[in-house]
């Protein structure tokens, strides 16, 4: 009976252990690191630069009526119809390719890779400088991009590839629209695989702690893959609440009697 009552200690022991703590759920919580406020500032004014593959929304409007027909030479249909979401903005949208290169209308190829949508927007203001007019100060561009878009995967509720129409998307958001991370997530070391000139990088990131918010990763970029891992006692198959947990212990205990019961050797 000894060997049974040590078994049982033992199970309840790894079962209780087995619970998500609020400690594992809340975000940001304060957990004595020093933040750094010079690298706080530097992470929310880092601008984003284009990379491959983004799309690009570029609006040209003139308030003199002689620029006006011009300016339509450069509007898509259904940006001067005014008919424009996501599936338009990937056909419509100017994409950037390998080269880093987008196709202009009448201005051919302009180089945007790795400059700001602000730069852009000189740019192509400079272009038509260039080309067709003597003054632009009666021409407004605006460039951006065509939506953020990201995957999230794993141990979330809703994943896939998601598009959010904001120009700046903390990482927290970004899994808010995915259904947010289940309790069985692992919220002390969620992956951003981030896209590079060189290839493909993942970062860790620990959305427990507020240090988090001066992460370079807090605030994600298009492309970029998110991706929650599972908890480790989420293997043991206990409940993630205490009353889940001792209903287990419950059930584990009657099977365990039960069995000892009818097997122990009879005295009589």
């Amino acid at each position: 009976m000894k060997q049974f009552v040590c078994f049982y200690l033992l199970i309840f022991g790894i079962l209780f252990n087995s619970c998500i703590s609020n400690k594992d759920v809340v975000y940001l919580q304060d957990k004595g690191t020093t933040v750094d406020a010079t690298a706080q500032i530097q992470s929310m004014s880092a601008p984003y630069r284009v990379q491959v593959n983004d799309i690009l929304s570029i609006s040209i409007k003139s308030t003199d009526k002689e620029l006006k027909e011009l300016v339509e030479i450069f509007q898509p249909t259904e940006q001067s119809s005014g008919l424009i979401n996501a599936e338009s903005l990937y056909f419509s949208g100017f994409t950037v390719d390998l080269h880093g290169n987008i196709e202009f209308p009448i201005l051919d190829k302009i180089n945007v890779l790795g400059f700001t949508t602000d730069e852009i927007e000189e740019k192509v203001k400079q272009a038509l400088l260039d080309k067709y007019l003597k003054d632009v100060s009666k021409i407004f561009i605006t460039v951006k991009l065509s939506g953020l878009r990201y995957t999230v995967t794993g141990e979330v509720s809703g994943g896939g590839v998601l598009t959010l129409f904001q120009d700046r998307v903390n990482i927290i958001e970004a899994l808010a629209n995915a259904g947010d991370i289940k309790d069985t997530g692992d919220r002390t070391d969620v992956l951003v695989i981030r896209q590079y000139p060189d290839g493909q990088k993942i970062h860790h990131i620990d959305l427990t702690d507020k240090v988090a918010m001066t992460s370079p990763y807090y605030f994600i970029q298009p492309n970029d893959m998110i991706l929650v891992k599972p908890l480790k006692r989420k293997a043991l198959g206990a409940g993630q609440t205490a009353s889940q947990t001792i209903t287990t212990l419950a059930s584990i205990f009657s099977v365990l009697v039960s069995t000892y019961l009818l097997t122990r050797p009879n005295n009589n």
